[in-house]
């Protein structure tokens, strides 16, 4: 089939190399212009981006979409069958959403209609859902609201991370989506019942309130790392805490160090031990370790 590809994170790179390996022809790839990255904030092309160079594939990268007739006709004139668009991050206007044959296929990373929106892996983390997915849909003009074309259910484990579940998430998109063009599947439409919504996150999403209970906690730990990192202050300084785990606990005023090895009073009575901790411009290292250079003894008020 004669595609765009339209896509950003590293999240969105399994897709495109398995369309390109099925030997789908793909007319163009769009992607998030490069922006200023590392210290010495050079220009740099997002992975999606950098992996349709490698490929020898044509990029196209507008800031901005909706108000761009010339874009919308470009766009057109590629005459396309589909257009598959994985975590691009720019709207689509009715125009493009309209132009290829077969519409706009997204790989959407929950099972819809839970978590539509821009952090649905993270949500379903920090929510403690036992199942999340992927289900690829024929885009509408509504946020994920679009009719489905195929589902698959993996489970979160309890000790998951975000970036487990992304990594599973992603082979699987890539997988579905070749189902998804190959079998051309009915659509559904999706049910209103059980719909939610999962926002874009900000680094205020990371912060530990320790008045919630140790489980709580720990679900946002796996769920913020490695973005936007789950921190509480310090000594007068951030903290970040890249993995912890709840331990029994007992009644202390919530942020407490309750021993020297940093199992921290919760809501409810709960605990959560942390495991591993980043001090702002270090690197990150095991408790142990660092408490060896920075002791934070029994009765340290964490945030």
């Amino acid at each position: 089939m004669r595609l765009a590809f339209m896509g950003s994170p590293a999240f969105s790179v399994p897709a495109l190399q398995a369309l390109h390996g099925a030997g789908h022809e793909i007319a163009m790839v769009y992607a998030q212009p490069p922006r200023p990255a590392g210290r010495g904030q050079r220009e740099t092309p997002c992975p999606v981006h950098q992996a349709a160079l490698e490929l020898g594939l044509p990029v196209r990268t507008p800031a901005r979409l909706r108000k761009d007739a010339a874009e919308h006709e470009a766009f057109a004139a590629l005459d396309l069958d589909a257009a598959v668009v994985v975590a691009y991050g720019l709207i689509l206007p009715k125009p493009m959403l309209d132009a290829p044959r077969r519409g706009c296929l997204n790989i959407h990373a929950s099972l819809l209609p839970r978590w539509r929106g821009a952090a649905p892996i993270h949500a379903a983390v920090l929510a403690g859902d036992a199942e999340t997915g992927i289900t690829i849909m024929r885009m509408d003009e509504g946020l994920d609201t679009g009719p489905m074309l195929l589902r698959e259910a993996t489970p979160i484990g309890p000790r998951d991370t975000v970036v487990a579940v992304h990594d599973r998430l992603s082979e699987m998109g890539a997988r579905l989506i070749l189902r998804a063009l190959e079998e051309d599947p009915p659509a559904v439409p999706q049910p209103e019942e059980g719909a939610t919504y999962a926002p874009k996150l900000g680094k205020e999403d990371g912060r530990l309130d320790w008045t919630q209970p140790a489980g709580a906690l720990d679900r946002r730990v796996r769920a913020m790392n490695p973005w936007p990192g789950a921190y509480t202050g310090w000594n007068g300084e951030m903290l970040r805490v890249i993995s912890a785990a709840p331990e029994p606990g007992r009644e202390a005023a919530p942020g407490t160090v309750l021993d020297d090895a940093l199992l921290v009073a919760c809501g409810g009575g709960t605990a959560l031990r942390l495991a591993r901790v980043q001090r702002a411009g270090r690197a990150a290292m095991d408790a142990d370790a660092f408490l060896r250079g920075s002791p934070v003894p029994a009765g340290t008020v964490l945030g």
